[in-house]
């Protein structure tokens, strides 16, 4: 038996067509009745001749996050409203942002939300790219104890946008 959804993690890199990934996130939510906590993570800086500075900037880079994924959530959400008749603004439980290596952080948000599954969008970056920097997405399949739903986003010559 599937056991039932209530609580949907996504996981967005804040790129412009990391949206196409949260449509299916908010598709999801209305079927199975969910909540939908946004989950946006920043890669520390290190540096310990200035620490304070560092610091500071994270603190500064954490509220500009947030207000950027408030500010894209409303827009897109206006956008499906128009043109899908789709309601999501009210399917959002929490906007957060952490600071971490993002795999780790996503699956840390996975346990303390109490999420039900994970929706994620991939790039598709090439082997070597893969390969040298490694892939969140891929991180977060192999270690995750909760379903994976990977969207692949669309090529930087798709303006999702305009699919809506």
């Amino acid at each position: 038996m599937i056991p039932h959804v209530k609580k949907i993690l996504y996981a967005t890199d804040l790129s412009k067509n990391s949206i196409y990934a949260f449509y299916y996130a908010v598709d999801m939510a209305k079927k199975y009745n969910a909540e939908i906590c946004i989950l946006h993570v920043i890669e520390p800086i290190y540096t310990s001749a200035y620490r304070s500075h560092t610091d500071k900037m994270q603190n500064e880079q954490h509220e500009a996050s947030v207000t950027v994924i408030k500010n894209r959530l409303q827009q897109f959400c206006k956008k499906l409203e128009e043109k899908k008749n789709l309601a999501c603004v009210a399917l959002v439980a929490k906007i957060f942002v952490q600071t971490g290596a993002p795999a780790q952080e996503i699956l840390k948000a996975v346990d303390q939300e109490e999420c039900d599954l994970i929706v994620l969008g991939n790039h598709g970056k090439g082997f070597l790219e893969q390969a040298l920097l490694g892939s969140v997405s891929r991180s977060v399949m192999d270690q995750a104890k909760k379903p994976v739903f990977l969207i692949p986003l669309p090529s930087e010559e798709i303006s999702v946008w305009d699919e809506l």
